[in-house]
C-alpha cells in the first residue's frame, strides 16, 4: 500500500526479525487438511495489539514485499491460526449441501477466511488480508502456509461494482452494515440498512432508486447535491480561506463538456469476501489556477460501518507552494449536534427527511428520527478544522501537502433504523473507538520462511 504508516509497519517489523532469525524451527505443529493437504513450508507471522482495549474484526494486511518468499502462486496461500479450533470432519449431509470443496478435517489449528488482492492490476499479487479478534494488548501467531490447494469456500460479507445506474456511470460498495456510492463522482453517497445484508446488486441491477428500495433493504439516507456530502476531498489553494476549496466536480468548468471539464473513471479493484475495492482515476482538474490529477481508493470491509479513502495525487500542479490538501463531511440534514475533535468530525441530524415527497405519484416523504455521520483523518496528517456555510453547510479539514502527495480518512455511517450505531451515544463511541483503532492499526511482524522436516 501507498500509505506511510502501514508501510513503516511493515518493512521496520520485517528488517529486524530478518537481521535476527537465525533461530531454530518452530515447535508448532504442522496444518493438515483431510488426506491430501500436508503442506511442507510456511512463514509465520506476528499480528500485535498496541491498544489498551480490544480490537475485533482488526484488518491485517501482509504485503507481499514483505515475505522472505515471494513468488508464490495466489491459490497456494493459506492462512492457519495454530492456537484456533481444528475442524472434524464434515458429515455427508454437510458434503451434499455444500458441495465437495468443504474443507475437511483439520490438524494443528484451524484455517482463516482470507483474500489475495492485486491492487495495481499488474498480474502479481500484492497483498495478503484476513480478519482476527485482538484482545488488549495481544499478541497472536499465524502461519501463511504455501502448497496447492483447492477446498474452501467464503460467503462474501462485502461487495463493490461499476454500474449504469440513473443513466450514468455510478461506482456503488458496500459491507452489510453500512452501503456506500458515488451518485457524484467526488462525494460520496450513503445508503442505510435496516438488517445485516449486501442491497447493492438489487440495486443496480434493477435500476430501483435507493430511495424507493424494498423496505428490508434500507434506503439512501444522503442528500449530497453541492455539499462534501457523506465525505469528499479538496485542495486548499489558499489555506487562509477555508471557505472556498477547489473541488474537482465543481471546478469553473463544470457542465463544460469533457474536454474541458474533470473527467472521472472507475474501475473495481477487487471484489470480496472480507474487502472490496473501487477506484476513481481523476483526470484534467484544473481549478481555473491550479492543476491537478490523482487516483482514489474506496474500500469497504467486512462487519464495518466504516470505508476508508485513499487518495494519491499523480500530479499536483498548485498556483502557488503555501497550499494545502483537504477533506470534509456535509452538515447533516436538520443537524442539531457536530462533535469536532483531533481530527474527528461528527455530524447528527434528527427528523430528517431522508426521501421528499414525490409529487408524481403522491409518495410521502420518508423520517429518519436519527442520523449521524463522521470523518477521521489520522494525526500524522495534522488536521486542522474548520465549520464552512459555503456549498451548502460543511465540517472540513486542512492538512499539509505530504511529500508524496497522498493522504487518507476514515468515513462513518449511522441511523436509527439500523441495528448498530442507531443513535447518538452508540454512535458517538463507536467513532471514537474506531478513529483510536485507525490511528494504531495492529503491527505485523514477519518471521523466515521454514521448511517442513522430512
Amino acid at each position: 500500500m501507498f500509505l506511510k504508516l502501514k508501510k513503516k509497519i511493515a518493512v521496520l517489523s520485517f528488517l529486524m526479525l530478518s537481521a535476527g532469525m537465525a533461530d531454530a524451527q518452530s515447535k508448532t505443529g504442522w496444518y493438515t487438511e483431510g488426506k491430501d493437504y500436508a503442506p511442507t513450508r510456511r512463514i509465520k507471522i506476528n499480528v500485535t495489539n498496541a491498544l489498551n482495549i480490544p480490537v475485533n474484526g482488526a484488518t491485517v494486511v501482509v504485503p507481499r514485499k514483505s515475505l522472505p518468499l515471494q513468488n508464490i502462486p495466489e491459490r497456494w496461500i493459506g492462512v492457519v491460526d495454530p492456537n484456533g479450533p481444528s475442524d472434524p470432519e464434515p458429515t455427508m449431509e454437510e458434503l451434499k449441501k455444500n458441495s465437495g470443496y468443504v474443507r475437511r478435517k483439520e490438524t494443528n489449528g484451524h484455517y482463516v477466511e482470507l483474500q489475495v488482492d492485486d491492487k495495481d492490476k499488474d498480474g502479481i499479487w500484492d497483498e495478503i488480508f484476513f480478519m482476527t479478534d485482538l484482545a488488549p494488548r495481544e499478541s497472536k501467531d499465524f502461519y501463511i502456509y504455501i502448497d496447492h490447494y483447492e477446498r474452501g469456500m467464503y460467503e462474501h460479507r462485502v461487495h463493490a461494482n461499476i454500474a449504469n445506474y440513473g443513466r450514468h456511470t455510478v461506482p456503488l460498495w458496500e459491507s452489510k452494515d453500512m452501503g456506500w456510492k458515488l451518485w457524484y463522482p467526488h462525494e460520496v453517497d450513503l445508503h442505510g440498512k435496516r438488517a445485516p445484508m449486501l442491497t447493492a446488486y438489487y440495486e443496480y441491477n434493477t435500476n430501483k432508486s435507493g430511495y424507493y428500495m424494498p423496505w428490508e433493504m434500507g434506503t439512501d439516507i444522503m442528500t449530497v447535491a453541492s455539499t462534501f456530502g457523506a465525505g469528499g476531498m479538496a485542495v486548499f489553494e489558499n489555506p487562509n480561506d477555508m471557505e472556498n476549496p477547489s473541488r474537482a466536480y465543481h471546478s469553473p468548468f463544470k457542465n463544460k463538456g469533457p474536454f474541458d471539464d474533470s473527467r472521472f473513471t472507475f474501475d473495481v479493484v477487487y471484489n470480496g469476501p472480507l474487502r472490496s475495492m473501487i477506484k476513481v482515476t481523476t483526470t484534467n482538474w484544473n481549478s481555473g489556477k491550479g492543476f491537478y490529477e490523482l487516483e482514489q481508493f474506496y474500500t469497504a470491509f467486512a462487519g464495518k460501518s466504516w470505508t476508508t479513502v485513499e487518495n494519491m495525487f499523480t500530479k499536483f500542479l498548485p498556483p502557488n507552494a503555501d497550499v494545502n490538501f483537504g477533506a470534509g463531511i456535509r452538515k447533516i440534514m436538520n443537524e442539531y449536534t457536530s462533535i469536532n475533535k483531533r481530527g474527528i468530525a461528527i455530524s447528527m441530524g434528527k427528523d430528517i427527511e431522508a426521501r421528499i415527497p414525490d409529487e408524481d405519484i403522491g409518495e410521502e416523504v420518508l423520517m429518519v428520527p436519527w442520523q449521524g455521520i463522521a470523518m477521521v483523518i489520522r494525526d500524522q496528517y495534522q488536521p486542522v478544522y474548520k465549520n464552512i456555510k459555503n456549498f451548502g453547510g460543511n465540517h472540513v479539514f486542512k492538512m499539509p501537502i505530504t511529500a508524496d502527495h497522498t493522504f487518507e480518512y476514515m468515513l462513518l455511517g449511522g441511523w436509527s433504523h439500523g441495528e448498530v450505531n442507531n443513535d447518538e451515544k452508540e454512535f458517538v463511541k463507536y467513532v471514537e473507538d474506531e478513529a483510536v483503532k485507525y490511528n494504531n492499526p495492529p503491527i505485523i511482524q514477519v518471521h523466515h520462511l521454514e521448511v517442513k522436516p522430512k
